[in-house]
């Protein structure tokens, strides 16, 4: 039997699992279902794309490819700056968008808000950078064969590698930290936590800061394995709300599971039933979960 498919299932739900990360950290935290954080995910692969560009043509042009890898090292560098710039980027929408409504307390409001800003955002890279796709590189790789009919090639396998290290390095934050413990205790009870002399604005912030970077983290897999495109974010979107439903709004844990099974679900769908089933599928699944268990397979009962 051909398992190739649960290769390319764990690359796309390494992927959505990252990105359902900030979701769910933002839902928990600000109360609000954020329909922009696709586009963190476009926009951090952009920014890394022209940031690797210019560290190469400072460089003189002439860089070769990371060992086995089809890029070189202008791209992890840049990445790292595109991550910082991603949180940024989503800092200052909401200062300029959601702080204010957030004021006004009106959650549904701030929803559609959302959908405006994903829209904005969206057009205005696609204006930009237009709608053809772009790649970090167009060399060409062999893949490894691993028996059982996979393959895989380096690229892909650095991917995963990186998934697994953002996602350890993501917990230990949350666990370890005061920054992540103070971010917990928010997401239970805002206004308890006020109380105990938690700073509520600085937990927003950081939510936005890691939410933004972590999408961006996301979108340079997207990049470096398929393409980048203005709707590559878009694309995502309903994945990423998937998995954070699925594995329980609130839950880091649960949103890098509820990826995973999004993701092979996914996957197994294009053998099994056709490329066309290949979105109808994961949210059947995920339909499934929730009549069984409406909080999610690692939500709590408020």
């Amino acid at each position: 039997m051909n398992l190739q498919f649960v290769v390319d299932g764990f690359l796309t739900g390494a992927m959505i699992g990252l990105g359902a990360i900030g979701v769910t950290l933002t839902y928990s935290v600000l109360r609000f279902a954020n329909f922009a954080h696709g586009e963190f995910l476009a926009w951090g692969a952009y920014a890394t794309l022209v940031i690797a560009g210019l560290i190469g043509a400072a460089a003189g042009g002439d860089i070769a490819s990371l060992g086995p890898f089809s890029f070189g090292w202008p791209v992890l560098v840049a990445g790292v700056a595109a991550m910082v710039l991603t949180g940024l980027l989503a800092l200052a929408l909401d200062a300029v968008l959601f702080r204010i409504l957030r004021a006004r307390g009106n959650a549904i409001v701030m929803v559609m808000a959302s959908f405006g800003a994903s829209m904005a955002l969206r057009s205005l890279l696609e204006f930009i950078f237009t709608g053809a796709p772009a790649y970090f590189s167009r060399d060409i790789q062999i893949a490894i064969p691993l028996g059982a009919g996979i393959r895989v090639t380096p690229d892909q396998l650095l991917v995963l590698g990186l998934a697994v290290v953002l996602v350890a390095g993501m917990y230990l934050v949350m666990t370890r930290t005061t920054i992540g413990r103070a971010m917990r205790a928010v997401s239970e009870n805002p206004t308890l936590s006020t109380v105990v002399g938690v700073d509520v604005e600085r937990v927003i912030r950081a939510t936005w800061l890691l939410g933004g970077a972590l999408a961006c983290a996301g979108g340079i897999m997207l990049g470096i394995t398929v393409q980048i495109r203005p709707y590559m974010g878009f694309d995502l979107l309903l994945p990423l709300f998937a998995a954070a439903i699925l594995g329980g709004i609130g839950s880091m844990p649960g949103a890098v599971v509820g990826g995973l099974i999004v993701g092979l679900a996914e996957s197994a769908a294009v053998p099994l039933f056709g490329a066309g089933f290949r979105g109808a599928v994961a949210f059947l699944l995920l339909i499934a979960v929730l009549i069984v268990r409406p909080t999610g397979l690692f939500g709590m009962r408020e």
